[in-house]
């Protein structure tokens, strides 16, 4: 285990991956419930709608499928499941103008191009020419995005009604959820600078019990914890179905949607879990160690493959495309390094396909103080931006301040690859710039006006 994991070598043990994997499943098991959520939330253009249990049960499947994968081919420690965004993209997107088993034969061929990109050597190319600067950019704008998304799950920060974003829902901090966030984070906060070991994962083990408690004694409306209310679950097992596991039709959206529709949910797709992952593994990388001195990662071209069959498994399985979760950086933090941390979490969620209740416990209110210190930690990496050379500053900050600004760290990859080519060429250091980046601008270039190209076709 030790020679192929590489634990020694990564300066890891068997007891930090572990710890490590559960912490990022618990980071991330809220997708459980929320991705049945937004998938059920909508019908298709038959008027056709997904059902809750036999959506959770696709999600897990897919979720532990190719997290168990990325372990073992990739030996990365990162948990895969369905995209946030990309579920929204095959909900309100797709779904409105084809069937849902022509929606998910969209996400299917989405993971082949990545696959295909990959295997080319292509995807790796595009990572590799990303300038040191806006690699470790894209790492700290990751760590803002992330501690943002703590912030508002748990109800700390939330939309104003005059402002983009306020100081609670109210414009203060009210109710006893954000008092317990609150209660965590700075609990989570004190065991990690005290050096604790797995001070992220007791931190949310501690919050989540503090939570099932307040939730017991205090009567507490249940949208004011958010998806996930918790409580001790009435039944441990519940048995899964199968029943959307393989109901897809590839190339049936176009016929019924169109050629022009499809293909732009398609482009969305693939650039969206393209550069989304992109960025995560990255950032995530970066924040690991794993990095070299010129920002490449370890093992790129089979984390790379995995990912995009990730997306193809994720719509085979009717989960919508399934991508690399921000929320491993929660793992990184607590010690994962390779890919038996994967195995863990993998495992966890395979096992959850029978014990969906018990993983159901973990609120908003617990999960979310791991976000926001892991995204504190990340911020570190802001050291190692040459903030006193413009042309490289000013793509960097870009790259950081949109990734939470718009929700989506590929608008923040997508700002920084255009405006650093753009100033890079008005400088008169167009030669210095990469051919591969020039056609990244190009596509992002499409894709920020992809509202006017489809307006052109249409």
């Amino acid at each position: 285990m030790n020679r192929f994991f590489e634990l020694t070598a990564r300066g890891s043990t068997i007891g930090r991956e572990v710890r490590g994997g559960v912490t990022t499943f618990m980071a991330m098991a809220y997708i459980i419930l929320l991705n049945p959520i937004i998938l059920s939330g909508t019908t298709d253009v038959t008027g056709a709608k997904l059902t809750i249990p036999q959506l959770t049960t696709s999600t897990v499947t897919a979720a532990a499928l190719s997290t168990l994968l990325m372990g073992l081919v990739g030996n990365a420690p990162f948990g895969l499941a369905a995209g946030l965004g990309l579920n929204a993209v095959v909900a309100y997107q797709a779904a409105p103008h084809m069937t849902w088993a022509q929606a998910m034969g969209l996400v299917v061929l989405e993971g082949l191009v990545i696959v295909v990109l990959a295997v080319s050597g292509l995807r790796r190319l595009i990572m590799n020419s990303i300038p040191l600067a806006l690699k470790h950019a894209i790492s700290v704008g990751i760590g803002m995005f992330i501690a943002l998304i703590g912030l508002v799950d748990a109800g700390f920060v939330a939309r104003g009604t005059g402002t983009p974003v306020q100081l609670g829902r109210t414009g203060h901090l009210t109710g006893w959820p954000v008092a317990v966030f609150c209660l965590g984070l700075l609990l989570m906060i004190v065991l990690y600078v005290r050096g604790v070991r797995g001070a992220i994962l007791i931190g949310i083990a501690v919050t989540a019990v503090l939570a099932i408690v307040v939730n017991r004694v205090v009567t507490i409306a249940p949208e004011g914890w958010g998806v996930v209310v918790p409580r001790v679950p009435e039944r441990v097992v519940a048995l899964p179905d199968f029943g959307l596991i393989g109901q897809v039709d590839l190339f049936g959206g176009f016929a019924r949607a169109g050629v022009v529709t499809a293909t732009v949910v398609l482009f969305t797709l693939v650039l969206s879990g393209f550069f989304d992952a992109m960025g995560t593994i990255i950032g995530v990388s970066d924040e690991a160690g794993l990095v070299d001195a010129r920002g490449r990662v370890p093992r790129l071209g089979a984390v790379l493959t995995v990912d995009g069959l990730a997306g193809a498994i994720g719509g085979f399985s009717s989960a919508s495309a399934n991508t690399v979760f921000v929320e491993s950086a929660t793992g990184v933090g607590d010690g994962a390094r390779t890919g038996l941390a994967s195995l863990a979490t993998g495992g966890l969620f395979a096992l959850s396909l029978f014990f969906t209740p018990i993983a159901s416990v973990v609120p908003a209110a617990a999960a979310s103080p791991a976000l926001v210190l892991v995204g504190a930690l990340m911020m570190t990496q802001a050291r190692n931006i040459p903030w006193g050379e413009l042309p490289l500053a000013i793509p960097a900050f870009l790259t950081i301040a949109l990734m939470p600004f718009t929700y989506s760290i590929t608008n923040g990859v997508g700002a920084g690859m255009v405006s650093y080519t753009v100033v890079r060429a008005a400088t008169g250091r167009w030669r210095e710039i990469p051919w591969l980046l020039w056609v990244v601008t190009v596509v992002f270039i499409l894709y920020f006006a992809i509202e006017a190209v489809r307006g052109w076709f249409t």
